[in-house]
């Protein structure tokens, strides 16, 4: 067999593996979302906290997931490296599910107007953690800026884990209130589930890298 159609080989089972993975995360949105109907209560519609909820949480859920896809191959500390393992595990199983959702809503992936329009429009205004300047001029809480992200990128030992530690804590931060949101305003059961999980999960992390960080001697960012 030729180098040029073994790779074309590999490429068409490369897609069809893609398509099947993405088939199964459709598969598992569905079966969160869909229940049998009843005659006293009709299964509620997604509203504009629901989508946005799912829309701009997959993009702050990317951004961790980036970071922790380079400690886990970086980090020089052997537990920096299994927490990144965690969260990178745990966050992309979560933007498949939110993901699968917006397809089923047939929804956008992504917001196409302002990010955290579904908090503003009810009042909630943004606050805590830094937050990163997106393309419309709007704020995603607690993400890293580009900057910083190259600084991540050329450390390298310790000063590396000290501030993957630091801009993860400050994301996970910043998302707290988003996911506290989500999970008392969506009115899809299974979306403020998933809300109040990202709560207990991410709590448990901040705490460990709270606890991390003080052992190598460093504080949180301001």
């Amino acid at each position: 067999m030729s180098p040029l159609v073994e790779a074309r080989r590999i490429s068409h089972v490369v897609v069809a593996i893609v398509a099947a993975f993405s088939l199964l995360l459709l598969g598992a949105a569905l079966g969160l979302l869909i229940r049998v109907p009843s005659f006293e209560h009709a299964a509620p519609e997604a509203t504009a906290t629901d989508i946005g909820f799912s829309q701009d949480m997959s993009v702050h859920h990317q951004q961790a997931v980036t970071m922790a896809t380079l400690a886990r191959e970086r980090a020089d500390d052997v537990a920096v490296r299994q927490l990144a393992f965690d969260i990178e595990t745990n966050q992309r199983d979560q933007i498949g599910r939110m993901q699968g959702w917006l397809s089923i809503w047939n929804q956008p992936a992504q917001a196409t107007g302002p990010v955290m329009q579904w908090r503003k429009e009810t009042g909630e205004h943004q606050h805590g953690a830094t937050a990163m300047p997106m393309s419309d001029g709007a704020l995603m809480p607690g993400m890293a800026s580009s900057e910083e992200l190259s600084r991540l990128g050329s450390l390298r030992g310790p000063e590396f884990d000290v501030f993957f530690l630091q801009l993860m804590l400050r994301h996970h931060q910043g998302g707290a209130p988003m996911a506290e949101y989500g999970a008392t305003h969506a009115a899809v059961p299974a979306v403020r589930a998933l809300a109040e999980n990202m709560l207990g999960s991410q709590g448990s992390e901040m705490e460990l890298m709270k606890t991390m960080l003080n052992q190598r001697g460093a504080q949180p960012l301001g």
